[in-house]
């Protein structure tokens, strides 16, 4: 996290959003279907610029999650990022088998831009603004800020969810040597 502690969110428009959702799907098209990824070339420092991201696949209609992948740091340009992040949620989520090309028209993909991580204290975190990351010990976990939102979670709830993803008791958040980190994103998907 060094060198990120204070890089917000790239400041995104309504094109660059648009234009990385089709990137993200004609990545999954291509790298699914001929084995590369497509050409994508941009002058936009916004679209450059490195950010932690998180792309999330979903069952068109049913909102079924069917694969989500990212990551907590910015190590690459926020294309590569999504790129990356695209082609990792259709085939290295453990959860689920791999996505086919078959199945491709059927998923919508949404995509999270991730603030960097700070450590945060349990009393801090608001439910639908924040992400939590817990890490104790080998064991780790992140939920996004959606996802407590999506299944009506209330604080403790978020709280102990994100501690059963990192396989610790639900409870684990209160243990001295936890570690909480909070992040903000920013959220877009296809309309369905």
């Amino acid at each position: 996290m060094e060198g990120t502690a204070h890089r917000p969110v790239p400041r995104l428009t309504a094109e660059d959003k648009r234009k990385l959702l089709q990137l993200a799907r004609d990545t999954l098209v291509q790298y699914l279907g001929e084995g590369r990824l497509p050409e994508f070339v941009t002058d936009s420092a916004t679209l450059l610029e490195p950010c932690a991201t998180f792309v999330t696949l979903r069952r068109r209609g049913s909102g079924e999650l069917r694969g989500c992948r990212g990551e907590c740091q910015a190590r690459q340009p926020l294309v590569e990022a999504v790129m990356n992040m695209a082609i990792a949620a259709a085939t290295d989520d453990s959860r689920f088998p791999p996505v086919t090309l078959d199945e491709v028209p059927d998923l919508e993909i949404e995509i999270s831009a991730l603030t960097p991580l700070r450590p945060i204290r349990a009393e801090e975190v608001e439910v639908g603004r924040h992400g939590v990351m817990i890490i104790k010990g080998f064991s780790s976990g992140l939920l996004l800020p959606e996802v407590p939102v999506r299944y009506g979670w209330d604080h403790g709830e978020f709280l102990g969810w994100v501690c059963r993803k990192a396989g610790l008791p639900e409870d684990a958040w209160q243990a001295e040597d936890s570690q909480l980190l909070g992040f903000e994103a920013e959220v877009w998907g296809e309309e369905t």
